[in-house]
């Protein structure tokens, strides 16, 4: 039986937006590519608004938004971060039940498509969550099942959102990796802040300047390949 074929689609607008969709019906392979026209601050599904500091993220132009996947905020800022969704049917041939592995081929996915752009040393964490310190509030602070580093440092951060009909894998890939802006906007004493900003700054890698067009497309392909189903 062939495995049904995956394609992308590409939207540009706000975070709200992004994260407001719902998984499709019936749910189908996917790949949602959506591109942010201005910052903005995605906390997880279970962290208060007010982590953010309303004034400061106004004043700086800055979109708050929560997601629906868990997980720590994520820092989105065009050119910044290329932000995937990719949405699995359940009972499809690369579901899994346990959600601690449900990620890992879906990492694989990733390791081979920023190696064809000429990222190489990548691997895919497969032990389970680590916390580390502030990784109860930043995403990139901690390492999750799936997802793929660099030399130790988070390259690709993967959270997810399961129903009974499928799965949404909310993938954010850095371009440049700096905790500043981030720590800018969060609800901290500013001797706080600026620990954060200084404790993050070897936790994860950015990719380069590589064009997220191209990035996409050879998720698309890693996806598609048949000796990975």
């Amino acid at each position: 039986m062939t495995a049904p074929d995956w394609r992308v689609e590409r939207h540009l607008g706000t975070a709200a937006a992004f994260h407001g969709r719902s998984l499709p019906e019936p749910v189908r392979r996917v790949v949602w590519w959506f591109e942010v026209a201005r910052p903005a601050v995605a906390l997880g599904s279970t962290q208060p608004l007010e982590l953010v500091d309303a004034d400061a993220a106004a004043a700086a132009g800055v979109e708050v938004v929560r997601r629906r996947s868990g997980g720590g905020a994520v820092w989105l800022e065009p050119g910044a971060v290329t932000w995937v969704d990719v949405v699995l049917p359940a009972g499809d041939l690369r579901w899994v039940d346990d959600v601690g592995r449900s990620a890992l081929w879906l990492g694989e996915a990733w390791v081979r498509a920023l190696g064809a752009v000429g990222v190489g040393e990548l691997e895919v964490h497969r032990g389970p969550l680590e916390r580390r310190p502030w990784s109860e509030l930043v995403c990139f602070a901690g390492i999750g099942p799936g997802e793929v580093l660099r030399h130790g440092r988070k390259v690709v951060g993967i959270s997810q959102r399961r129903t009974r009909a499928g799965a949404r894998f909310q993938c954010a890939v850095a371009h440049r990796w700096d905790p500043a802006p981030l720590a800018s906007v969060l609800a901290l004493p500013p001797d706080d802040r600026a620990a954060l900003a200084a404790d993050l700054v070897d936790v994860a890698a950015g990719i380069g300047p590589v064009d997220p067009a191209t990035v996409v497309a050879q998720l698309l392909a890693a996806l598609r390949d048949p000796a990975a189903t």
